[in-house]
């Protein structure tokens, strides 16, 4: 195998609760530590997140970088560690997310040896029995959002539908991963939760001081539909909310933050195209709650996972509600979450 150069770009703000999983499983990989580098954008830690960098670095031979991210949010932390990386492939790896075998960043990179892959990333998010409800319930979904269900567009294997998007496109199987082609106004969420790219199509097509997952590859199949990505079939943990209280509050980051930057030109992948009527269909789903029991019941006869699959409907409930209210809000106002006492 001939090795690529690798930079783990992770943003950092108050991550404590998830660094010393997440740390350890990097360390661990069967991949040569002198092909990797770990870069951290720090938005402000205060819960001793950056002190635990520096301990680590004096424990690995990785090389380890830290830069400040003036701007706080995981976006503006990705394109502050992008363009400090030095490896040949870029990961974009959150620091919620844990690296679930050995061999993950073999089976990661391997399908870059074909040329026209520009990217990979896992089809599925490993569900662990051990979770707590919320992240064993978006493990099953394929998605920390329930709306991505309604409308299609999600990346990662749900036992709903049994499908890992139902985006249009045109796929292969390659044995240990699938080589797909999208049309770029039909690309699912790809780009987060170890998405790996090549640094230099990514730098080519990548402007500003945010760089939002799905608008990477939008802007990239944009100037060059010819290229491929592949979904390798392994999955990677996602320790998304250590509660429901914590769902609510990223539910309502995503959507003050998705309609700040809606506002300011910043997003670029063209959300307005969704179709209303799915979003109608969402509304109607949450306010009768049978297509919720319905959904909840396909799912748990393919995972049986009862206090899981039941937080499906609250979640949706929960979405629909600072969805909408965010949505009236921001017709008066839009302004980016505040993330002063912010911890992950």
């Amino acid at each position: 195998m001939q090795y690529k150069m690798i930079s783990i770009v992770t943003p950092t703000f108050n991550s404590m609760r998830t660094f010393d999983l997440f740390f350890r499983a990097i360390v661990r990989q069967n991949y040569p530590h002198e092909y990797m580098e770990i870069i951290f954008a720090d938005g402000g830690s205060t819960d001793g997140t950056l002190e635990t960098i520096e301990k680590y670095n004096k424990r690995t031979d990785i090389q380890i970088s830290v830069f400040h991210n003036p701007l706080c949010t995981a976006e503006a932390g990705k394109a502050v560690g992008v363009r400090n990386a030095k490896g040949e492939v870029i990961c974009l790896l959150d620091s919620d997310n844990i690296i679930p075998d050995r061999n993950w960043i073999r089976r990661m990179i391997k399908p870059f040896e074909e040329a026209k892959i520009v990217a990979s990333e896992p089809i599925a998010y490993t569900y662990r029995r051990k979770d707590n409800i919320v992240n064993r319930y978006c493990a099953l979904i394929g998605m920390s959002d329930p709306l991505c269900l309604f409308i299609g567009n999600y990346d990662r294997y749900c036992r709903i539908t049994n499908k890992w998007t139902e985006m249009d496109r045109e796929e292969k199987d390659c044995g240990d991963y699938l080589s797909v082609h999208f049309q770029a106004d039909c690309i699912p969420t790809i780009g987060a939760n170890g998405f790996f790219i090549r640094k230099e199509d990514l730098l080519r097509n990548f402007e500003g001081d945010y760089l939002f997952d799905i608008d990477i590859l939008y802007e990239l199949f944009l100037k060059n539909p010819t290229l491929w990505v592949a979904k390798v079939k392994t999955g990677i943990i996602h320790l998304f909310c250590k509660d429901v209280h914590t769902f609510y509050r990223k539910q309502n980051r995503r959507i003050s933050d998705f309609l700040y930057f809606s506002d300011k030109n910043e997003r670029k992948y063209p959300w307005n195209k969704v179709k209303k009527r799915k979003i109608l269909r969402f509304s109607i789903s949450c306010i009768t709650v049978v297509p919720l029991v319905m959904q909840a019941a396909a799912g748990y006869r393919r995972k049986p996972d009862l206090w899981a699959w039941l937080f499906h409907i609250p979640a949706c409930w929960i979405t629909l509600w600072v969805y909408g209210w965010g949505a009236v809000i921001g017709l008066f106002k839009k302004e980016k979450a505040d993330r002063k006492h912010w911890k992950q």
